[in-house]
């Protein structure tokens, strides 16, 4: 969320970057009430102001004998004029605070402006592309031939777009989540949480999911939950309404979870296998920073991130986001992509983005920088680490031979006991 303050002085910047991002906001509305809410503050303070004068006088006349009726009458109209006012006051401030939490937050200056993903930048590449002297299969085709996946029992069980992991296709699944916690705790740092899989309201809303996508998640009416999107949700709200001190910051948080997406306005968009499902896991990297230092870790997140493909040998891609692509929440993302031989592109496996201090303020983050000092926002980063369904199919399609069989990546042998290739058992 904008500061209102930001928004009253930089209200020309800010209606540019609701455009530079194709969103939608009020800045006017806002501005209006905002100059009704402090006219309302002026005549609140200057009524409570009199009120106190009357009491004094009251208290006065009561010690000197006079009568003191009609000043004991005025006081009691003040105050039933300011529980008018005030009444007033807290109806405009609710109203500024729902128009305030549809406005996006600000493009960063280093982010492209653009309309759409062709305006999108590409920072580099790495790998090579892998060329092929044999037909080469699908990833779904490899998964049902060697038995590993299984799309359609999950969608008997569930619906389509919720994958079933088979055999050596759950070992394997179940071995890159291990292989990615254990890189970023082991070597970037981290400390590993196990979120809850729902979330409340309030959670939903510091990060910046609600009101604008609530159409896109599962949600339990009963309950008042909505299943994770991303573990993004729980543990960036671990802090919520907390305020760190400065030796507790920077705080690097790495969480594995399922994350379910109803894709509500994705309807028409390639859904075969893994290119588009509802449910998927995904390791998620979250940090807490201190404003000043916040682009510096959105390029190490960056390298933690690419560094797991690295590892893997699975060729890759990263892209800026122009604004127009960015998210709701976002100042400035890269996205993480992955060869698809068998689709012949790259497919999205992480989005890396700096926030700022727009989820913080949403979600009332804070930290002092020494003992009595006043209370400052933190900046809030997160970065998918990878999430395994994109992942799985470039791993699938990348790492076939003409045997139809599947090369185990050295580094997840040791997750599989030694094993070096997946075959079909008959």
């Amino acid at each position: 969320m904008l500061d209102l303050k930001f928004i009253r002085e930089h209200s020309q910047a800010v209606k540019q970057g609701i455009l530079a991002k194709g969103e939608m906001g009020d800045v006017d509305l806002i501005l209006t009430l905002d100059e009704e809410r402090r006219k309302l503050i002026h005549q609140v303070e200057s009524l409570k102001k009199e009120r106190n004068d009357h009491s004094k006088l009251v208290s006065k006349y009561k010690k000197e004998g006079k009568d003191a009726s009609e000043l004991i009458q005025s006081t009691k109209d003040i105050s039933i004029r300011i529980k008018k006012l005030d009444s007033r006051l807290s109806d405009i401030e609710e109203k500024i605070f729902t128009q305030q939490s549809k406005i996006p937050n600000m493009p960063h200056e280093s982010t492209p402006i653009g309309k759409d993903a062709s305006d999108n930048v590409e920072v580099r590449q790495w790998g090579d592309i892998p060329v092929f002297d044999f037909d080469i299969l699908d990833h779904l085709e490899l998964g049902e031939r060697l038995d590993i996946l299984d799309f359609k029992r999950g969608g008997k069980v569930t619906g389509s777009g919720f994958p079933v992991y088979k055999g050596m296709g759950a070992r394997l699944e179940r071995a890159l989540i291990n292989f990615m916690l254990d890189i970023h705790v082991d070597r970037h740092g981290y400390t590993e949480i196990f979120p809850p899989f729902v979330a409340n309201r309030a959670s939903m809303f510091g990060t910046g999911q609600l009101p604008k996508l609530e159409e896109d998640m599962y949600y339990t009416k009963k309950d008042d939950l909505f299943l994770i999107p991303t573990a993004e949700v729980p543990v960036t709200n671990l802090h919520r309404d907390e305020i760190l001190t400065a030796d507790q910051i920077p705080v690097k948080y790495v969480a594995y979870s399922a994350c379910f997406r109803r894709e509500a306005g994705s309807y028409g968009k390639e859904t075969r296998g893994f290119l588009r499902v509802h449910q998927f896991n995904k390791v998620e990297m979250v940090n807490f920073v201190k404003p000043e230092d916040s682009y510096d870790f959105h390029e190490q997140l960056l390298r933690e991130a690419t560094e797991i493909l690295e590892l893997l040998e699975i060729p890759y891609r990263v892209i800026l986001l122009c604004s127009g692509d960015l998210s709701f929440a976002a100042a400035k993302c890269y996205d993480i992509e992955t060869w698809s031989p068998a689709e012949g592109k790259w497919l999205e496996a992480s989005s890396v983005s700096n926030f700022e201090d727009f989820q913080a303020r949403r979600a009332n983050i804070r930290f002092r920088r020494e003992r009595g000092a006043k209370p400052e926002f933190v900046h809030t980063l997160n970065g998918s680490g990878l999430a395994t369904s994109r992942l799985m199919v470039s791993l699938l399609e990348n790492y076939q031979t003409d045997e139809g069989t599947i090369i185990i990546p050295p580094v997840l042998r040791p997750y599989l006991g030694g094993l070096d290739v997946i075959k079909r058992k008959y």
